[in-house]
């Protein structure tokens, strides 16, 4: 599915929830597509879980 069907699939959800649960449902639905988004990329070996808690590299500045 094109990656702009799928963004007007997701607003017109977010929408839907907005209008008739409020906005209590509209966060609900978008923190739940946000994880389901990620746990899709991890099925798809996009993400791994390590990239979540690795630290960052900063050159030279050590303190």
């Amino acid at each position: 599915m094109n990656m702009a069907v799928v963004g007007m699939v997701a607003g017109m959800a977010l929408g839907f929830a907005g209008y008739f649960g409020g906005f209590g449902a509209f966060v609900l639905v978008a923190a739940l597509g946000a994880i389901g988004f990620i746990v899709g990329r991890f099925l798809e070996g996009d993400l791994e879980p390590g990239d979540f808690f690795r630290s960052r590299e900063r050159g030279d500045r050590r303190r």
